[in-house]
């Protein structure tokens, strides 16, 4: 684990610095990072301390906030997304898990689970890739398809925060 110092680089960054380096942990949603870096300094402490730091804010946030964000995912499989939708990192996890060398019958299949999904739920299915496979991503879309709207959205709001610890690390490690 990375630990920060008060002296550190983290230490010294003004609010611009901090949400300008983590504002897009939470995809397109840079609120979330400016809501952290308000809370209190003691963010500056390590990695696991910011993640968590991170994941309250977000949770504790508005259903209609947390929604905004949800809505702002691109979809999964980078060959149906909008190349202005995917930030660096969704590009990086969806190529990391193969999504970018889907076969014809593949993406078939994710524009339809896609639609499905976002027919039903009102926004993108999200799931946090890295460590999957494609395979892996169509079995849990397929299931989660299933879900009733509150277990959905929960399960999402899990998905988001776990992307975001991914994101968290990476962005501190780098």
């Amino acid at each position: 684990m990375k630990i920060f110092h008060r002296m550190s680089e983290a230490g010294n960054m003004d609010k611009q610095a901090f949400v300008a380096k983590y504002g897009a942990v939470f995809e397109h949603s840079p609120w979330v990072a400016e809501a952290v870096f308000q809370s209190n300094a003691e963010w500056l402490n390590d990695a696991e301390y910011l993640k968590s730091r991170f994941e309250s804010a977000f949770l504790s946030s508005t259903p209609d906030r947390q929604l905004e964000t949800l809505k702002s995912h691109p979809q999964l499989a980078c060959a149906l997304a909008d190349p202005s939708e995917l930030t660096t990192g969704s590009l990086n996890e969806q190529t990391g898990a193969g999504l970018d060398r889907c076969s014809a019958e593949e993406l078939k299949e994710f524009n339809r689970l896609n639609a499905d999904y976002l027919e039903k739920f009102g926004f993108p299915f999200i799931v946090a890739v890295r460590g999957l496979s494609r395979n892996d991503i169509l079995d849990v879309f397929r299931r989660r398809l299933h879900n009733d709207i509150q277990q959905e959205f929960r399960t999402a709001l899990q998905e988001t925060c776990r992307i975001a610890r991914f994101r968290i690390g990476d962005t501190v490690d780098a």
